[in-house]
């Protein structure tokens, strides 16, 4: 099954970008080819982008306490497993600490490293990390690549806490939601929400096998699915088949 996933605010939407662009570092840091860490420390200086915005640290550091006090209402609870309980308010809590205990935005540290600062400068320019543009950024291309990968896990590690808060976050709302079995008839599909509920995040499950895409819209009120299908012309059309999908409201 592929999983697509919409976020209905912009905190949750910037919280799956930097899942997406954490998920692609570690990947990449993990290799040993000059190109593939090439892109692992463009991924950082996305992440330093996106990590930029004022209030991302204060909207995590809330997200964290607000999971940690509904959780705390659970102590006690003969239906809830205790030991699993402290296990996940030890990781908010460890994260809470972490990310609070980290000097400015994301990747701070990293702004003071005027050699690394120089490529970032110029990595979004075509061509602009040319050896006779950066040779030092060059040289450093050719050393071994657990060297290089030894750099980059430092330099990344700047990044850790808000990477563990992020996912962390996004486990528990992923988790806090219940699929349901739904059908698109006609390719379409129209769901009003329950009043009095806050989604934050749409997931849906669909057979990679039926060769249909989903283009999601939603609000406070209403989520609207269309089931899309990439023709020969290399454009989507609309399908006009039924279909069968998993769909999952997290809050």
């Amino acid at each position: 099954m592929i999983i697509y996933e919409y976020p209905f605010n912009e905190r949750i939407r910037t919280y799956l970008r930097l899942e997406h662009l954490f998920h692609r570092l570690t990947e990449l840091v993990s290799r040993e080819e000059p190109l593939d860490h090439h892109y692992a420390l463009a991924t950082i200086f996305e992440v330093m982008d996106v990590g930029a915005r004022a209030d991302l640290k204060s909207d995590v550091l809330k997200d964290l306490d607000k999971q940690k006090q509904a959780l705390l209402a659970y102590r006690g609870n003969p239906a809830i497993d205790q030991t699993v309980l402290d296990g996940v308010l030890q990781q908010i809590e460890r994260g809470f600490t972490d990310l609070n205990n980290l000097p400015g935005k994301a990747g701070h540290a990293l702004t003071e490293n005027d050699w690394l600062m120089s490529i970032r400068s110029r990595i979004g320019i075509p061509g602009g990390t040319c050896e006779f543009d950066l040779p030092a950024y060059y040289a450093w291309q050719h050393e071994s690549g657990a060297h290089r990968r030894a750099d980059l896990e430092r330099w990344s590690a700047t990044l850790a806490p808000l990477a563990d808060s992020i996912h962390l976050l996004l486990k528990l709302l992923r988790d806090s939601g219940s699929p349901q079995k739904v059908m698109a008839t006609g390719g379409q599909y129209q769901q009003n929400l329950p009043q009095g509920r806050t989604f934050q995040l749409l997931r849906l499950a669909l057979d990679p096998a039926l060769g249909l895409i989903p283009e999601i819209s939603g609000n406070r009120l209403m989520v609207s699915i269309r089931l899309m299908r990439l023709e020969d012309d290399d454009r989507l059309h609309a399908s006009n088949e039924d279909a069968a999908f998993e769909l999952t409201l997290c809050s």
